[in-house]
């Protein structure tokens, strides 16, 4: 990568971050979705493990309940370790145009799913286990695939009837775990080694900067207007590369 490309990975990661302050979420979205049509989708991927795992390591350790959390997601941690292994090579794999179609289909669907006016229901304790089981391994064949590890982890989790606390932790421990197999995905493809580690690593620091200005502008302002406009940019962001993907612009 040139150094013009890692300054431009710099600001994009800088500006995800700062999403992430705000909601929560949306480092890895912003991050494919800004980057996945500038570099390929597995260098793009790369490129996030560094951040992704950093601060997410730190989303979850802050939170109330970690280890009770921990035990409560583990059906679905383990379809994520599951489903990321049976996918493994795909995002790196020949077919660009299919792989930045998967991911202008996934923002989109990512998109979709945030901009819903109403809640899902509750998923049953009785149920948890099996549902959160496939939500798992569709989110690692996701993971896999797009480098995005939101769907359907992300719905599923909004569905336990969790506080805001204990939501925003439980997205750290579903994240930290998917970068973590999805960096293995890439590196049993030879396309995360030693060389773009550091150059990941160089894409930090922006990140945990733009995530404390998030988490300062969060206590400012309205966390549901932010989102909305955040999931509209999303939309068309992934309609976009998909339409760029398919052929139709």
């Amino acid at each position: 990568m040139t150094a013009g490309l890692i300054a431009l990975a710099a600001a994009v990661f800088g500006l995800a971050g700062f999403v992430k302050g705000v909601i929560g979420l949306g480092l890895p979205a912003v991050a494919m979705g800004l980057l996945g049509s500038l570099i390929s989708p597995a260098q793009a991927a790369a490129l996030l493990i560094v951040p992704s795992i950093i601060t997410n390591i730190w989303q979850m350790a802050t939170g109330p309940a970690l280890w009770p959390l921990v035990r409560r997601l583990s059906p679905m941690l383990a379809g994520v370790l599951v489903g990321t292994w049976a996918a493994s090579g795909m995002l790196a794999g020949p077919n660009t145009r299919a792989t930045l179609a998967a991911l202008g289909v996934a923002l989109m669907a990512y998109a979709v799913v945030g901009l819903m006016p109403w809640k899902l229901p509750v998923v049953p304790p009785r149920h948890e286990r099996w549902i959160g089981a496939l939500a798992g391994l569709g989110s690692g064949v996701m993971t896999a695939a797009t480098g995005v590890f939101v769907i359907p982890a992300v719905p599923f989790m909004g569905a336990l009837g969790l506080t805001r606390d204990e939501l925003v932790q439980c997205l750290g421990i579903s994240f930290t775990v998917s970068t973590a197999a999805l960096a293995v995905s890439l590196g049993s493809a030879g396309a995360f080694g030693a060389e773009m580690a550091w150059t990941s690593a160089i894409c930090l620091l922006p990140a945990l900067i733009g995530m404390s200005i998030g988490n300062r502008v969060r206590r400012m302002i309205l966390p549901e207007t932010f989102r909305r406009w955040f999931f509209l940019g999303l939309l068309i962001l992934g309609a976009q590369i998909f339409a760029r993907a398919a052929g139709l612009v």
